[in-house]
């Protein structure tokens, strides 16, 4: 993959940043109302870039709202600023502050920075805004599934090192909302990568106070201050497995109305992250592609099925069960009322892909949560299991090889869970003749797929790794990764290649020829290093729909 830098002058001064500090102060995990200090407490960050604007992030606590300064230059001494202008930080927001940025040039890199009253400074960040008319290359950074307990974001730390993308987009999971001891448990959790609140969040506080505390990650402050991000919420920023009317994670008679809780999770996650309103939008990079960010989570997605409700209606009996498990495949499983995005967002998309396509644009990419090939598990996965293996794992292995004996998938949560909705988005980006790449992350492990539709070539996928949520190797530790692999592979015929046993992020770079996906394996997220397993390199050529391994 080649090394895309910006120009001379501004990469020598942006240099710089990547030798200095984050923004300094005691970033201790006390309750929220004391662990921080006043003034600039987390940083900086920006996201939504446009070809004339981008989106300013920042924090100041006081104790009464003040005004501050914001400033974007093409330099980092802030000689002659470019845009700017003030902006209140209120306890409404949690003291957090959004400021977009406009009239900028296309295809640029700048500096910003906010200031106080006092003359007190955040620290300056670096941004970029989107290209316009011919691109030769545009890179991005594809992390997601970023659980603190686990370990290091070491993922994080090795994008900043390199200093040669364009964009970092976040695939979901930023966070996730379990007490403390559950994911990870006691014995799972890293010493040091301490959670607050110590409780499962719930209201708009908790919520707003585990943003905080995950954003004093250095490595995480660096990337935010170093790129813009696209950010695509995935379930855990509210609940596990959500949908618009509820979540496995969610108890209506012990923990409120779903609704409430779902209202403080965006609310949240709009006051912490440099993210717009807009729960889907697209973005274009120059005559090159379209990215379509999409929404599958809280607008509009149904409730997921439950395979193992499924299966008890055979009532213990094999025979009864692969029939109930037949049934559900060619009855409920296709409805197609069962949705992801709803019939709006569909109908947004399919005129995107049409645009996108009808103005020459050569790629058409969704930035998204859930894997959308098809996956079954293999019927190999089970041997060796043994008595040691947990019930619940155990069953649940069980019911994965079952399952792929009729023909179903393995996780309901994914597209696999919504075959006609999945229909129908392949199908609209077949009939715009659209060079298709999906980017997706939760899985935790990574997949390489080429997609297909009603007998013909859909598009590719490339499914990336999680940043230090535990993959396969957690859970199946008597199949080698290598051997799952290769099963897994056997198994699915759109899927070409994956690897279950590594954390990492994925660099992807789109030419006008083609799309280069390439998956940073990092030794171990248990201490804190950006020393890389290995790598591996995945093309596509502009029209095949095909992968070349």
């Amino acid at each position: 993959m080649e090394t895309r830098t910006p120009s001379a002058a501004f990469a020598l001064s942006r240099r710089n940043l990547f030798q200095l500090g984050i923004v300094g102060g005691a970033l201790a995990a006390a309750p929220l109302a004391a662990k921080y200090p006043l003034g600039f407490t987390h940083g900086v960050a920006s996201g939504e870039p446009g070809p004339s604007s981008v989106l300013l992030w920042s924090r100041y606590a006081a104790g009464q709202p003040t005004t501050l300064r914001w400033e974007v230059s093409q330099d980092d001494s802030f000689r002659k600023v470019v845009a700017g202008g003030t902006v209140l930080a209120t306890p409404d927001h949690d003291w957090c502050v959004k400021q977009v940025a406009e009239n900028l040039e296309p295809d640029s890199w700048y500096y910003f920075r906010f200031i106080a009253p006092d003359g007190s400074t955040s620290c300056t960040g670096s941004t970029r805004t989107l290209p316009v008319g011919s691109v030769d290359s545009f890179r991005m950074a594809v992390v997601g599934c970023s659980n603190k307990g686990f370990g290091w974001f070491n993922a994080y730390a090795h994008i900043a090192e390199q200093g040669d993308f364009d964009l970092v987009l976040h695939t979901g999971d930023y966070l996730y909302e379990y007490p403390v001891g559950t994911y990870p448990s006691a014995a799972e959790a890293l010493a040091g990568r301490k959670l607050d609140p110590a409780h499962e969040i719930i209201a708009l506080a908790d919520y707003r106070a585990r943003y905080a505390n995950y954003r004093t990650d250095p490595d995480l402050q660096r990337l935010h201050q170093l790129y813009p991000m696209l950010h695509v919420p995935d379930d855990h920023e509210s609940a596990n497995d959500s949908y618009a009317l509820g979540a496995e994670n969610h108890d209506p008679a012990t923990e409120g109305p779903w609704e409430a809780r779902k209202r403080a999770a965006i609310r949240a996650r709009l006051e912490w992250l440099p993210v717009s309103d807009d729960p889907w939008a697209a973005y274009e990079i120059g005559d090159l592609a379209t990215l379509f960010r999409l929404e599958t989570r809280l607008t509009a997605r149904t409730k997921p099925f439950d395979l193992g409700q499924i299966m008890r209606r055979g009532g213990g009996d094999p025979a009864r069960t692969i029939a109930a498990l037949e049934a559900f495949r060619d009855g409920e499983w296709r409805d197609p009322s069962h949705t992801l995005m709803g019939e709006i967002q569909e109908d947004w998309l399919a005129k995107g892909f049409e645009t996108s396509r009808r103005s020459g644009k050569t790629w058409q990419v969704l930035l998204q949560q859930v894997i959308m090939a098809n996956l079954r598990s293999s019927g190999d996965i089970a041997e060796g299991m043994t008595d040691a293996v947990p019930d619940y794992l155990r069953q649940r292995i069980r019911a994965g090889v079952l399952n792929s004996k009729v023909g179903l998938p393995f996780n309901m949560d994914a597209w696999d869970g919504y075959p006609a909705a999945r229909e129908r988005l392949l199908q609209s980006a077949q009939e715009a003749d659209a060079n298709l790449i999906v980017l997706a992350g939760d899985s935790h492990n990574a997949w390489a797929s080429e997609l297909d539709n009603a007998g013909a070539a859909a598009g590719i996928e490339f499914a990336g790794h999680s940043v230090s949520s535990p993959g396969f190797e957690g859970y199946l530790g008597w199949v080698p990764p290598e051997k799952l692999a290769a099963q897994s592979v056997a198994e699915n015929p759109q899927l070409k290649w994956a690897e279950t046993g590594h954390r990492g992020y994925m660099a992807i770079e789109l030419t006008p020829q083609r799309a280069t996906a390439e998956y940073r394996f990092l030794e171990t997220v248990r201490s804190r290093t950006t020393a890389l397993a290995g790598t591996k390199r995945i093309t596509s050529s502009a029209g095949s729909q095909a992968l070349d391994i």
